[in-house]
C-alpha cells in the first residue's frame, strides 16, 4: 500500500464518510460527495451544495428539501444532474447567475439569493456571503457578486461554505463560526496558506479544507492543517475524503 493509499484509508476510516461533531452536541452532518459537491443532514432537513456528476452520485442519500448552488462553473452547477434529482419538494437557492442557465420546469422551484441577502427556509437562516477572487490574474475566474458562499444558522449553530473564493475580507470579517468549509486550489481560488491565513482571522470552531483539486496540482491539506493547529490548537481541522475515487 502506498503512502498515499495509507493516508486515504486513515481519512475514511476517521470519517467514515459521514462526520459527526465530537466537541458539541449537534445533529449536522456532513457527506462528502466529490471536489465542492456535499449533503448536508441537518435534523430533518437534507441539503444538497452544488449537486453535480450525475443523479447516481445521491442514490444513497436522501431527498434533497434544499438544494444550495454557489456558480455557474460545471464542478457546481449542472442543469441535467439537477433534473434528473427528485426536486418535487425541494427548494433551490442560488444567485441570479446560476438562476439564468436554468430550465423553466428548475426555475419553478428556485428563490433567487444574490450577496448580502438572507432568507429564511423552515428554521435555517440563509445568508448569500459573497465569493470572488483577489489576484488579478484570477479575477477572470470568479468576478464579485456572480457567485456566493453560504451562511446557514440554525438553533445558535453557524456552518459558512465557502464557495470559490479567495481570502476576502468578507470571510476574514465572519463571526462565530461553528464549522467552515474552505476551498484551496490554484489557479482558482486561493493557495494553503491564504486560507490557512484566513481561517486563522476568523477562527471557526471546526474547519473543513473541501474543493482542493487544482490543476495541474493537488493542494497540500497536511500543510493546511499544520499551518492552522500550529497558530491555534483551538480550530480543528477535519479531513474528510472529497476525491473517493482518487488515491489524494
Amino acid at each position: 500500500m502506498s503512502c498515499k493509499d495509507e493516508k486515504k484509508t486513515d481519512i475514511a476510516t476517521k470519517n467514515t464518510t459521514i462526520e459527526n461533531s465530537k466537541k458539541r452536541k449537534s445533529n449536522f452532518k456532513v457527506i462528502p460527495i466529490e471536489h465542492a459537491t456535499a449533503v448536508f443532514n441537518w435534523g430533518d432537513k437534507t441539503i444538497y451544495i452544488d449537486p453535480v456528476g450525475g443523479v447516481n452520485m445521491f442514490k444513497n442519500q436522501d431527498k434533497p428539501n434544499l438544494i444550495l448552488v454557489t456558480d455557474i462553473h460545471g464542478d457546481h452547477l449542472n442543469v441535467e444532474t439537477l433534473e434528473a434529482i427528485n426536486t418535487e419538494k425541494t427548494t433551490i437557492i442560488a444567485p441570479q447567475a446560476v438562476a439564468d442557465k436554468l430550465s423553466d420546469n428548475l426555475k419553478t422551484k428556485l428563490t433567487i439569493l444574490n450577496n448580502d441577502e438572507s432568507v429564511d427556509f423552515a428554521d435555517i437562516k440563509i445568508t448569500a456571503i459573497p465569493m470572488y477572487n483577489l489576484r488579478e490574474e484570477a479575477i477572470k475566474f470568479h468576478s464579485k457578486g456572480r457567485g456566493n458562499g453560504y451562511l446557514l444558522e440554525k438553533n445558535g449553530e453557524r456552518v459558512y461554505f465557502s464557495g470559490d473564493t479567495e481570502d476576502i475580507p468578507e470571510m476574514r470579517a465572519l463571526q462565530n463560526i461553528d464549522k467552515a468549509f474552505i476551498c484551496m486550489n490554484l489557479p482558482y481560488t486561493m493557495t494553503v496558506n491564504s486560507a490557512a491565513s484566513a481561517v486563522l482571522e476568523f477562527k471557526p470552531k471546526q474547519v473543513y479544507p473541501y474543493h482542493y483539486r487544482g490543476k495541474p496540482d493537488v493542494s497540500d491539506i497536511d500543510k493546511f492543517k499544520k499551518l492552522v493547529t500550529e497558530s491555534n490548537k483551538d480550530i480543528e481541522v477535519i479531513q474528510l475524503d472529497w476525491y473517493p475515487n482518487n488515491s489524494y
